[in-house]
C-alpha cells in the first residue's frame, strides 16, 4: 500500500518535470528538468524493486543512473561550449 503511493508520489513528480523539460524557456532549465526526471525515474525504479521483490531492476538503476549523470555532464558541457563561442 504505502509503495503504491509511493509510486504514485513519483509519477506525479516525473509528469511535473517532464513538463519543465518541455516547456522550460531556457536550455539549461532543460538540462536541469532532465537531471532531475532522470533521478525520479532511478528512485521510481528502486521502488519497483522492492515491490516485485526483484533485483534485477537494482542493476538496472545503477546503470540508469550513471549513463544519466553522464548523459547530464555531456549535455551541461556542450551547451557550455556553445555560448562561449557566441
Amino acid at each position: 500500500m504505502i509503495l503504491n503511493l509511493i509510486l504514485l508520489g513519483l509519477l506525479i513528480a516525473a509528469s511535473i518535470a517532464f513538463w519543465r523539460l518541455m516547456v522550460g524557456p531556457t536550455v539549461p532549465d532543460r538540462i536541469v528538468a532532465a537531471g532531475t526526471l532522470s533521478i525520479i525515474l532511478t528512485n521510481t525504479l528502486v521502488v519497483l524493486s522492492l515491490l516485485f521483490r526483484n533485483s534485477v531492476f537494482l542493476d538496472v538503476a545503477l546503470v540508469f543512473a550513471l549513463l544519466a549523470f553522464v548523459d547530464i555532464l555531456i549535455m551541461a558541457k556542450y551547451f557550455e561550449h556553445g555560448e562561449l563561442h557566441k
